[in-house]
């Protein structure tokens, strides 16, 4: 566990490893980084240092009720800074729906801190549809029935946890309202990803993990992004539960994809050792 200061705010991670092989994992839209509390620890043990985040606004993090402070610009420095605290020059940034996201929108402002992108669920142009017929229910839910989200944030906030599949549920409805209204809102009232013109800029080794049959992350999002990013390749996930109940396919998919990434640092380090 470990945290620093941004802009007068407190952001929070997890490690698992060491080394020079920096994957930086951020979690989904009002999840936290216990979405990774079993691949951390595995990628670790393949010779990987592991840091998950909890975004502002999420999990352990300050969570201030301003939506001026959610972005996915400001989400994109947020990492810039957790680079910068653990003293890397580059990292695989990744993660889930708005963890890739955010990893786009690194690739795009600060091109030179990513070493590689790690791509699951994208939520792109083929996905604003679901993004609006979900969303807005949800923020009306929260604006107008704080009191009862009140409740429910207490209640369930004493509940242990036990199941990690479980938690990522609770977590969801653990947080107190405020704080995700203003998430929300801030996220609405700007870009949700970077453009095509500047998604095709990137040149990043990318592995994006594609889900079929879900419609806030269609396939299709991550079939165009694979024809937009020329070092791309593409994984298609049997479901959204794979990596959750069944993960011993995606982890292999992913770990391999880190040995390419970092094989030819690690052989530049040897040969200057020589």
């Amino acid at each position: 566990m470990g945290e620093f200061r941004y802009e007068g705010h407190r952001i929070s991670y997890d490690a698992y490893g060491e080394g020079e092989r920096l994957i930086v994992l951020v979690h989904g839209l009002l999840m936290n980084r216990h979405m990774f509390d079993r691949l951390g620890p595995e990628l670790a043990e393949r010779g990987n240092r592991v840091v998950t985040v909890d975004m502002l606004g999420h999990g352990r993090s300050d969570r201030p009720e301003d939506l001026r402070l959610y972005s996915m610009p400001l989400f994109a420095r947020q990492v810039v800074a957790l680079l910068d605290h653990l003293g890397a020059e580059d990292a695989v940034v990744g993660g889930t729906s708005l963890g890739s996201n955010i990893a786009l929108e690194l690739a795009v402002r600060y091109p030179e801190r990513a070493r590689a992108l790690f791509i699951e669920m994208p939520v792109l142009d083929n996905a604003l549809s679901a993004v609006a017929g979900l969303f807005a229910p949800v923020l009306l839910g929260l604006k107008f029935g704080r009191p009862v989200f009140e409740g429910l944030s207490l209640a369930t906030r004493a509940i242990p946890r036990t199941h990690h599949l479980v938690d990522i549920g609770l977590d969801w409805v653990r947080q107190r309202p405020g704080p995700s209204q203003a998430v929300f809102e801030g996220l609405l009232l700007g870009e949700t990803a970077p453009h095509r013109e500047d998604r095709v800029k990137i040149e990043h080794p990318t592995l994006i993990v594609g889900h079929p049959r879900d419609p806030l992350h269609p396939f299709s999002d991550s079939g165009m992004l694979l024809e937009e990013l020329p070092n791309a390749r593409l994984v298609e996930a049997n479901s959204i539960f794979e990596w959750r109940f069944n993960p011993e396919r995606l982890n292999d998919e992913l770990s391999a994809f880190l040995d390419e990434v970092w094989a030819p640092k690690l052989r530049a380090v040897a040969g200057k050792s020589a």
